[in-house]
């Protein structure tokens, strides 16, 4: 069982993960960090007895910043700025979302800036090790003063209110907090600020996206690798030479990857090689046939493609670390200097770049993939195999126009494709003006992360459904002449999706190795992982 210190400053996105998808670890709150908070609420509590105006403690919020609040309305004070944001709309945020939500607001405010009572961390933790979690709608935040909307109905389930999940039933969450011994969160001055101001909604999306987009770019190039063997391509192209002499790191690395996965193919060989189609396992056609000196860019520059992935998914992973392990809120009291300070470290602007980015690199790699299988359909391109897969009966004749097989998996996989190339438009340029103009410049992350969870989950999709293809087309050519690694993700693929002899329905093949792709085990048995850190996590 992993252990998982909360103090702010060390938490990776490998712990968000393990914690949102059901890894077995132990929260802990560190007395380090419980200290910090402990000084921070009492130098808060110090400057309300001064009088001095505070933000949000001693004022109204927004707009309203000018109106002076009585000490003694601090509490219904932060019960209304949690009730009145309760408007969200749209689907319900995934568990492992909600759980990584709870767990990164924890941290955030276990720095100990915040002025909120140590509490709120402890029993945000306490819903995590219960496993209840509160209903949040997706919908509904600009990233304004962080994620005020969905925020919210995490900072409901404290105070006792509202709908949490527990044990798969959907329940009010007094009750459920009464039947576990947990006494609601009291509010108190800042409490109910410090958790919603903050951008912890949007790094939980973020930061999954980014662990799984990690696994898409080693699932490509296995994509790849499976391509070039069925299309008969050329090697050479992944030489460390050309890579080398154009040094961006993750394209390097993803010709070598690529590189890797065909040693001692007996298909994808160098340009001056060529493969005896006289074998029946060889494909359709007769004669020997010298390779091509150059593949169609599908082939020849998928290096360059996920290469960019690569190298964004370094610089966003950097990103997300540094902003799950920060003061997100306001204001942040600072207990050296005696001063509390307002600013606006809530602006998500670090994420809401970084998931834009991982948009367009993402949706590029769905495209990379769905061209490659538009290759792999069509005779006019696939180098002799025949059309949509099909395979020839005894008398080595296929009846054309009976049977269509992959042209319907095809349509459906450019269909996956535009979707994700339509979500990749930038949410960053979309900023609004809201609360009384208070909040004129917002970061828009929550909607780019979301929109980065599901140009993963499609590119997820498209994936699927180009390994099917590859896996029947090498059928056709031959499993024998495949390399060891491609051979070993053919075999992984046939456990859950049969060879398709005649038109069938593909939508549980596809939902199959979609799980495959999501378990990490396609990597796994190909022997190849994008980082370290995705390795450890599959």
């Amino acid at each position: 069982m992993t252990e998982v210190t909360i103090d702010g400053q060390s938490l990776t996105l490998a712990d968000v993960e393990a914690v949102a998808r059901g890894g077995k670890a132990t929260l802990v709150y560190g007395d380090a960090a419980a200290k910090a908070s402990r000084r921070s609420r009492e130098l808060k509590q110090t400057l309300i007895e001064t009088g001095q105006p505070i933000y949000g403690v001693t004022t109204g919020f927004g707009d309203s910043v000018t109106h002076q609040i009585a000490p003694n309305k601090a509490a219904e004070l932060q019960r209304n700025l949690i009730r009145y944001h309760l408007n969200g709309t749209g689907p319900l945020a995934p568990a492992e979302v909600v759980r990584a939500t709870l767990l990164i607001r924890a941290n955030c405010l276990a720095r100990g800036n915040s002025g909120v009572q140590p509490q709120v961390v402890e029993r945000l933790l306490d819903l995590l090790r219960h496993d209840v979690l509160p209903q949040v709608p997706e919908r509904g935040s600009v990233g304004a003063s962080g994620d005020l909307v969905p925020l919210c109905y995490v900072a409901a389930a404290l105070i006792g209110e509202g709908e949490v999940t527990h044990r798969g039933e959907r329940r009010d969450a007094g009750e459920v907090l009464r039947e576990l011994g947990l006494e609601p969160v009291v509010p108190e001055a800042k409490d109910g600020l410090g958790l919603i101001n903050g951008t912890s909604f949007s790094a939980a999306f973020a930061t999954l996206a980014v662990r799984d987009a990690y696994r898409l770019a080693a699932l490509s190039e296995v994509c790849t690798a499976l391509a070039s063997e069925a299309l008969l391509g050329n090697r050479g192209h992944y030489a460390p030479f050309i890579h080398e002499n154009r040094p961006h790191r993750g394209q390097i690395a993803s010709a070598a990857a690529v590189s890797a996965l065909l040693d001692d193919s007996l298909l994808s060989l160098p340009h001056d090689q060529v493969v005896d189609l006289n074998d029946p396992l060889a494909g359709a056609g007769h004669g020997r046939l010298k390779r091509s000196i150059q593949d169609r860019y599908s082939l020849r520059c998928a290096p360059h493609v996920v290469g960019v992935l690569r190298d964004t998914l370094q610089w966003a992973e950097e990103w997300m670390e540094t902003e799950i392990n920060a003061s997100t809120d306001n204001p942040l009291f600072d207990v050296e200097s005696g001063q509390v300070h307002s600013g606006g470290n809530f602006y998500a602007g670090h994420v809401v770049q970084a998931m834009d980015s991982l948009k367009v690199a993402t949706a590029s790699v769905a495209d990379l993939l769905d061209r490659q299988l538009a290759l792999l359909v069509d005779e006019k391109f696939n180098n002799g195999l025949t059309p949509n897969l099909i395979p020839r009966t005894e008398d080595d004749q296929w009846e054309a126009g009976l049977h269509h097989g992959f042209k319907g998996m095809q349509l459906a996989c450019s269909a996956l494709t535009a979707e994700a190339l339509k979500h990749a438009g930038p949410a960053t340029v979309f900023s609004r003006s809201t609360e009384a103009h208070n909040q004129d410049k917002v970061s828009m992350a929550p909607i780019a992360a979301r929109d980065a969870r599901r140009i993963v989950e499609l590119t997820e999709e498209v994936a699927a459904i180009h390994l099917l293809a590859a896996c029947q087309a090498l059928q056709l050519r031959g499993v024998d002449q495949m390399a060891p690694r491609t051979k070993a993700v053919h075999a992984l693929v046939r456990t859950v999706a049969p060879f398709v002899d005649a038109d069938r329905r593909m939508d549980a093949d596809i939902a199959a190795v979609v799980d495959l792709i999501r378990s990490g085990a396609l990597e796994r048995v190909a022997g190849h992982t994008t980082t370290a850190a995705a390795d450890a996590a599959a």
